[in-house]
């Protein structure tokens, strides 16, 4: 019997290359990578949210580091994604 190797789960919808709060999806649905491809100075967030305005405090599903990276969440969002990038980062997503 063969080994077969694990592949990490993947969003098959995308957003890519941005910088400032954004809804990326305004319904249910899954956030599973953030890759940040420009550091900046603070670390940003994901938030289970349907409107900017729900991104708070106890809507956090996930802190974006502030370094270079590809960072794996995988995290159900009952009400949508919001993902606020830190201060100087720029961000991509993947979701489904």
């Amino acid at each position: 019997m063969s080994a077969t190797p694990l592949v990490p789960p993947r969003g098959i919808r995308s957003f890519a290359q941005f910088s400032i709060p954004t809804v990326v999806k305004a319904e249910p649905a899954t956030i599973w990578r953030v890759t940040v491809t420009a550091a900046g100075s603070a670390p940003g967030a994901v938030y289970n949210a349907d409107a900017l305005d729900g991104a708070a405090a106890e809507n956090q599903v996930a802190v974006i580091p502030n370094a270079i990276g590809d960072y794996l969440i995988g995290w159900p969002c009952s009400l949508g994604i919001v993902v606020d990038p830190g201060e100087g980062q720029l961000v991509s997503v993947s979701y489904t």
